[in-house]
């Protein structure tokens, strides 16, 4: 064979993999398409990267196996990441709720996965595209390019999933599954903003801008985070988080300031100042043109003095009992990942090898594990990414 491993992909989870089977003396080529290795990584979290979550567990993860993701996070946990980065001594902090961001930016990460590689003496070959992939008789695998054709023994998938197509993203490792009769769980954009249409997208073009805090709900999943609205509808932190969720036809379900009791604030600005209108009381708890909108939706009346308890407790159920229908999403154009992908029933979660193709593995995104916003997906990068670098 020309070389051990072959890995498609030089993402986080195929350098990731690339330098744990490099370590092991196998011989190791990285191939992409791309002109620079990582690009995901290098505009993940506003250019500081995202790159792990201190509190990543397998109860972060979506999957049809929701069990799949354990072994490979306990043998490689953010805590081992996070030591890898101080080595390399890279300034990181934390921001909220377990995230880490480099302090100065994400192509530190790239740096230090790139001089990972070298001290492991593997190779990386960029803008190469992969013409077929064909199985040799005796077991191993012939990749063939444009310009080349060279065999491995184990042959690692680490080809992401369709999001963010404007980098280079494809489904070209769910055609490879298929190639290999390698089930497929539906793919579907994730961790992406929703869509309106009608009056609603109307009256949230008109607050295009505008952030506040939020709960999010579907069904009995919930998160609290910053939820912001546009010009095509809602997004920010808790719209991204809720949409790996939500399906089309759904209704998500609202709270704004889920840690503030409108109602007992309203009360008492009643009492404080009853001559005040309702837009001017919900200033102080909102941010000034939602107020104002919620105010012209309860306009019936000039003072917030002629509002009883029971209209009060109307306008908070508009803020704090809110559903809606969004008509669709942004889609893998703007989603930051991938929702489903290679079925983990077909996959040992020990070492993330096909159970059917002795030699053929898929790590990363282009497998059925996706975590929640916040750094959990380049956690499963680089548990996955390291588990396949041990036994490939």
């Amino acid at each position: 064979m020309d070389y051990d491993v072959i890995i498609i992909g030089a993402g986080a989870a195929g350098l990731m993999a690339a330098i744990e089977a490099g370590k092991r003396a196998r011989k190791v080529l990285v191939l992409d398409h791309a002109k620079a290795p990582a690009e995901k990584i290098r505009i993940s979290g506003g250019g500081r990267c995202n790159f792990t979550n201190i509190h990543a567990g397998p109860n972060n993860f979506i999957s049809q196996n929701p069990h799949f993701c354990k072994s490979s996070l306990k043998r490689y946990s953010a805590q081992d990441f996070i030591a890898l980065v101080r080595r390399h001594r890279i300034d990181f902090h934390e921001k909220t709720l377990g995230q880490l961001f480099c302090d100065h930016s994400a192509k530190d990460i790239i740096a230090l996965l790139l001089t990972e590689m070298r001290a492991a003496k593997a190779e990386l070959r960029l803008e190469t595209s992969i013409t077929r992939i064909e199985p040799i008789s005796d077991g191993g695998f012939r990749i063939v390019t444009p310009d080349f054709a060279k065999t491995c023994t184990s042959l690692i998938i680490a080809t992401g999933g369709k999001s963010i197509p404007k980098m280079g993203a494809t489904g070209f490792g769910y055609e490879i599954a298929r190639q290999f009769d390698i089930p497929l769980v539906e793919t579907r954009p994730a961790l992406v903003p929703l869509t309106f249409e009608g009056e609603r997208l109307e009256a949230f073009q008109a607050l295009a801008g505008v952030s506040l805090p939020a709960r999010a709900s579907h069904g009995k999943t919930r998160f609290d985070e910053a939820l912001l609205f546009t010009h095509r509808g809602l997004s920010g932190p808790v719209i991204l988080q809720i949409s790996s969720f939500w399906r089309e036809g759904d209704s998500v379900r609202l709270c704004l300031l889920p840690g503030v009791d409108i109602f007992e604030a309203l009360k008492a600005q009643r009492q404080i100042n009853g001559r005040q209108a309702l837009s001017t009381a919900l200033a102080t708890l909102l941010p000034k043109r939602l107020a104002q909108a919620i105010g012209e939706e309860f306009q019936e009346l000039k003072n917030l003095a002629d509002y009883s308890d029971k209209r009060l407790r109307q306008v908070c159920a508009r803020l704090q009992e809110w559903s809606v229908t969004p008509a669709g999403s942004e889609g893998y154009r703007t989603a930051e990942v991938t929702l489903g992908g290679v079925d983990t029933r077909a996959l040992d979660s020990q070492t993330m090898m096909a159970k059917t193709v002795p030699g053929l593995y898929f790590i990363g995104e282009v497998v059925d594990v996706t975590g929640w916003l916040g750094g959990y997906n380049f956690q499963w990068a680089w548990s996955s990414g390291w588990v396949a670098g041990q036994s490939a």
